[in-house]
């Protein structure tokens, strides 16, 4: 199979693909950042990379040999976390970059089939890129395959159900030891308590810290207290059921998680970021944990995608 991905960022849709057991021959990937390329060359050296998206026109490609085109198309106007400017915000406005290169490979490869993914927005978004695609999509929330809280929408043409719930929880992929784990002092968790610099993420109202809800572990008897930043409903998840809220491409400054004592606090380290997203351990330990933090906020939940892709052909 022939594989263009847009927005590939880290290539999340790359190992989605090597986990649903598809043979890939190539795979073509759009992306701009280049601690994304960095780790996707590392991971996957065979990879064309083919640069700035709206340079598409230009590229050296053989579009009828395109099988698959993937991608999540920025979303930073569509979601509830940001200004909702939508189709007014240039990040936003590439969805159509990626409805033209579609509509460009089915001119000359009508069977191609395509998936897009992108974050829950407001229902006139959602008609526009549905009607633009031609199909409706399917909300999935990654707690289905994962410890993570993400409700994320899913455009295919081929049909595909909700992936089996697995149960996995929070403490499932909690580091036992770690050099990288880093505590919060006791005068940042006293700068905190009683401040109202967080927000409830249904009612959208201010809460002290003292007010976040804990995610009860009812395995272990365990108790775990996330906090997340004004604003990010980041599609609706809130923390619940032994599951974090969404992760975001700086979300990993407000998740933390108490040890048993209830009183040391921590972020989460990149690798348990990277069990929340389903991506390999390590696979982004090519670049810094800045860059891993923020890349693994903008990536893909792999086991939702590879799920998806397992129902190719069926």
């Amino acid at each position: 199979m022939k594989v263009l991905s847009l927005f590939d960022g880290m290539s999340c849709g790359r190992i989605a693909l090597d986990r649903a057991g598809i043979s890939i021959e190539q795979y073509y990937a759009s992306e701009l950042d280049k601690y994304a390329i960095h780790v996707t060359q590392a991971n996957w050296p065979n990879t064309v990379q083919l640069g700035d998206v709206t340079g598409w026109r230009g590229w050296d490609i053989d579009w009828a040999s395109i099988d698959l085109l993937i991608g999540g198309s920025p979303c930073q106007g569509f979601s509830f976390a940001g200004g909702q400017l939508a189709f007014d915000d240039p990040r936003s406005k590439l969805f159509f970059v990626y409805a033209d290169i579609l509509e460009h490979i089915k001119s000359v490869n009508p069977s191609v089939k395509f998936m897009l993914e992108n974050v829950k927005m407001k229902k006139e978004y959602l008609q526009v890129i549905s009607e633009k695609l031609g199909v409706e999509p399917v909300l999935i929330n990654s707690a289905r395959v994962s410890a993570q809280n993400r409700n994320r929408y899913y455009w295919a043409n081929w049909d595909f159900e909700q992936p089996e719930n697995n149960g996995i929880i929070l403490s499932d992929i909690l580091e036992k030891e770690s050099d990288n784990f880093v505590f919060m002092s006791d005068k940042f968790i006293a700068r905190q308590a009683g401040r109202k610099c967080l927000r409830d993420d249904f009612t959208g109202k201010a809460v002290n810290l003292s007010a976040m809800e804990y995610v009860k572990n009812g395995r272990q008897g365990d108790h775990f207290l996330v906090m997340t930043p004004r604003g990010n409903n980041a599609g609706g998840a809130r923390a619940l059921d032994g599951k974090t809220p969404t992760l975001t491409s700086n979300s990993w400054q407000h998740n933390f998680h108490v040890t048993s004592d209830l009183k040391s606090y921590r972020k989460p380290t990149p690798i348990e970021c990277e069990r929340l997203q389903t991506v390999p351990d390590n696979y982004t330990s090519h670049v810094s944990n800045t860059q891993r933090y923020k890349m693994l906020g903008n990536g893909w939940t792999v086991d939702v995608v590879a799920h998806i892709f397992g129902t190719l052909g069926h």
